[in-house]
């Protein structure tokens, strides 16, 4: 086709394919297709949306013509949009030379973007919009056909090895030209220094266009990761990162949500209410938001590890070093680091409190170790040791700290209100304790700590240079400050530039983060001691399981005090699993911040106590009071997370209670009538049996007394009232209403029917059986817990 009718389709062709920007046409829905499902559509699409396939093809022909496409403005994240409408020009250079205005009579702002951008700017921005989109079966991220399309992107456009390679030319011989800087239609205001884009930088001198190729075609790399960064991560402004710390901001929003929250409320302050809205975008990112970032992180990990050695010679570094090598060296730091690390603040301060806070951890986790990204291999040994990190990252941990010690507090403060008896839980745990202990990593995050921490003996106006150097976030080629050789420097400018300069600094290795990882090291030790009572309970109730048991209430089953826990439908091998989690956890903790092994004794000494000579749980957290006992903060933690719980018991008759659901309700009535009137007419005669010092009154103590419900009677006035006196020698029916005993039954006169046994003849054996049953317990009855019934 001609390029005016390719020009004319274009947008259309970009929006059936990756979906409409409000959300409302699906197109593709990549997100979902899976080679599994649909090996066929899987295949197609991946083949005609590679890099060398045809919809790249056409996207570099369009490019070579110089069109233009519009993208509303209203569309881009939250900071960016707030910013171009209030004609203020973001820092990143992707929006330099871009935004227009309307024409008459049209509507909104717009972004003036050559192929290659608009392309791009769908495809990132469709994650982010269609989240609503209809799936008929479960759907893996990591093996949708998004997200091979992102590492296929990023392998080469980002390549590991080699150069970008260039693009295919319908001319021999020629090359795509970078798409060329206009000027603004309406001036606006930069709140960043005004950056040049790479490749001027870059041609400007140079003494021949065409002595690089790769030269020509570096603006891609840019302009993708740009895209991919200002899509998927910044949604939320920095600005607003660091206002929302301020103590007066802090309590102007909670006083916002208690008007909320209060019935009777004027009209909150109009600050508050702006500063909340602003701080808290609609915006919420998915799981496989979240595992599509971590891709790029990875990526970004593996890119930037490939730089070439320096040279020998400082003079040589200039004249040799390629556009690619050099955006190896400030990827990290000038594109992502600022917007993953509000990302990441926010994620931990909204997310909820489930499992699926795992895809974050890894996130994070995974930017925290860019060695693990590195062209050399670790050392293969046989015995599972953690790997020492080299002195050679300990620049990277500076320039990152906040990343390694405020966030571990976040995940701390999430830790210590999350349920660490479950195995998912437990199992962030042990990564972040593991990830952390790392041989050497400690000390570098302290010697980092300590370089803040140092005075500033500097001169005046070189201190406010460095610390009020607007964010770095446009063209890698930009204008910026000298190269900083203080190691406290660099640390002190990470830290101020991305918390404002009246941060006050939280020390990692403080007595209050120690004193938060003690809190945290005895909620493992109890949920150890939970996870024990939780085997062994399931352990006993396995082993007290028998035949004729299997026809009578169980003493759970009767009283409902045992509150169970997701390990009970999980089993015994998760129970285990979670233990060794656990136990791990802390070993890892008391490396990390030489926990005294004294001082862990004692806890762990202190947290078996919670059990008592009968192995269970002692009472939550409790004071006395005039009213009785009144649960602490502390209590009441313990019985939302499991940790303990009150033993409450059926104190009544049991022949009272409610029908449950295993039960027939007619038959429950109908039996217990039978066994009133029984009851009521051998009254006497029970009561003289009972009575009896031989083994016929043995018998029938055991089998009509209930001695639990007697003991309470004689010193609880209240439950006898509720007995209505009913607790005397009696006859007890209601088993015989269990769905599991009629069935039983029915089997057994089926299987009787067989060998010719009749109804009578069968109902006999039964009665036999049960007589000699009762009999043999008697004989133990003195030793053994007396049943209910």
């Amino acid at each position: 086709f001609s390029l005016k009718e390719l020009h004319g389709i274009f947008p259309w062709l970009v929006e059936s394919i990756f979906g409409s920007l409000d959300g409302i046409i699906v197109g593709w829905n990549l997100r979902c297709l899976q080679g599994r499902t649909n090996p066929t559509e899987y295949s197609v699409a991946l083949d005609f949306l590679d890099p060398s396939g045809p919809m790249m093809k056409l996207v570099y022909k369009l490019q070579a013509e110089e069109y233009r496409y519009d993208f509303p403005v209203s569309y881009l994240p939250g900071p960016v949009k707030a910013s171009i409408q209030e004609q203020v020009l973001p820092e990143c250079s992707l929006y330099h030379n871009k935004v227009q205005f309307p024409s008459s009579g049209g509507l909104g702002l717009n972004l003036a973007l050559n192929p290659f951008e608009y392309y791009m700017f769908y495809f990132a921005i469709s994650l982010i919009t269609q989240k609503n989109s209809p799936v008929t079966h479960h759907v893996s991220p990591s093996n949708s056909a998004y997200f091979i399309l992102v590492d296929t992107y990023l392998k080469c456009f980002l390549p590991t090895e080699g150069s970008v390679l260039p693009p295919p030319s319908s001319n021999p011989g020629g090359a795509i030209p970078s798409p060329t800087p206009r000027s603004p239609p309406v001036p606006f205001t930069s709140y960043g220094m005004h950056h040049t884009s790479l490749l001027k930088r870059h041609i400007a001198h140079q003494p021949s266009v065409n002595a690089d190729p790769a030269s020509q075609e570096i603006w891609r790399s840019e302009t993708l990761l740009q895209i991919f960064v200002e899509m998927w991560l910044h949604h939320y402004s920095l600005e607003m990162y660091q206002k929302m710390q301020s103590p007066h901001v802090k309590l102007e929003v909670l006083h916002y949500r208690l008007s909320i929250s209060s019935k009777h409320h004027g009209s909150p302050a109009q600050s508050s209410y702006q500063a909340l809205h602003a701080y808290q975008e609609s915006f919420k990112p998915t799981e496989e938001h979240v595992l599509v970032v971590r891709l790029l992180v990875k990526h970004l990990h593996a890119f930037s590890n490939s730089l070439k050695p320096e040279p020998l010679s400082p003079s040589a570094h200039s004249h040799t070093a390629s556009p690619l090598e050099e955006f190896k060296r400030v990827v990290i730091p000038r594109f992502v680091q600022e917007k993953l690390y509000i990302f990441l603040q926010h994620c931990f301060g909204h997310w909820p409190l489930d499992a699926s806070f795992r895809a974050v951890l890894e996130m994070w986790l995974s930017y925290l170790q860019p060695w693990r990204y590195a062209p050399e291999k670790p050392p293969q040994s046989a015995e599972p040791l953690l790997r020492s990190v080299s002195e050679k990252w300990a620049a990277f941990i500076q320039e990152n700290l906040l990343m390694y010690t405020k966030l571990f507090v976040g995940f701390l403060n999430r830790a210590l209100r999350t349920d660490l008896v479950s195995p998912k839980n437990a199992l962030m745990v042990f990564r972040v304790a593991k990830v952390f202990a790392q041989p050497n990593l400690a000390e570098m995050i302290l010697k980092g700590e300590q370089l803040f921490l140092e005075p500033e003996l500097v001169i005046p106006h070189r201190q406010h240079r460095l610390f009020m150097t607007p964010t770095l976030g446009g063209s890698f080629f930009s204008s910026w400050p000298p190269t900083i050789t203080d190691a406290s420097f660099k640390v002190k400018s990470h830290v101020y530039s991305l918390e404002g300069q009246d941060f006050q600094y939280k020390q990692m290795f403080g007595t209050e983060v120690r004193n938060l990882v003690l809190k945290l090291a005895q909620l493992i030790c109890q949920a150890q001691q939970t996870a024990k009572s939780i085997s062994d309970h399931s352990a006993e109730t396995m082993a007290s399981q028998s035949f004729f048991s299997w026809f009578r209430f169980t003493p759970s089953e009767m009283n409902g005090s045992y509150t169970g826990n997701d390990l009970d439908e999980i089993g015994q091998d998760s129970i285990k699993k979670t233990d060794e989690y656990l136990e791990k956890a802390l070993e890892y903790l008391c490396q990390i911040f030489k926990l005294n092994e004294a001082q862990l004794t004692q806890m762990m000494m202190k947290c078996g106590t919670a059990q008592d000579e009968n192995g269970k749980k002692q009472l939550p957290d409790c004071i006395e009071s005039e009213d009785g006992l009144i649960l602490t903060p502390l209590g009441r933690y313990q019985i939302i997370n499991g940790l303990r719980r009150f033993e409450v018991q059926y104190q009544g008759d049991t022949e009272l209670q409610p029908i449950r659901s295993y039960e027939n309700a007619t038959l429950v009535r109908l039996l217990f009538r039978l066994s009133s009137v029984l009851n009521e007419r051998f009254a006497d005669q029970m009561d003289v049996l009972c009575s009896r010092e031989d083994f016929v009154g043995r018998l029938c103590r055991y089998h009509l007394t209930n001695p639990h419900l007697i003991q309470k009677i004689r010193y609880s006035p209240a439950v006898k009232d509720r007995t209505s006196q009913n607790w005397g020698p009696r006859i007890s029916l209601r088993f015989l209403a269990s769905y599991r005993t009629l069935i039983s039954l029915l089997m057994i006169y089926f299987i009787a029917s067989w060998f010719y046994i009749g109804p009578v003849g069968c109902t006999f054996i039964i009665l036999i059986g049960y007589f000699l049953y009762a009999v043999i317990m008697t004989f133990f009855s003195e030793g053994w817990k007396p049943h209910e019934h």
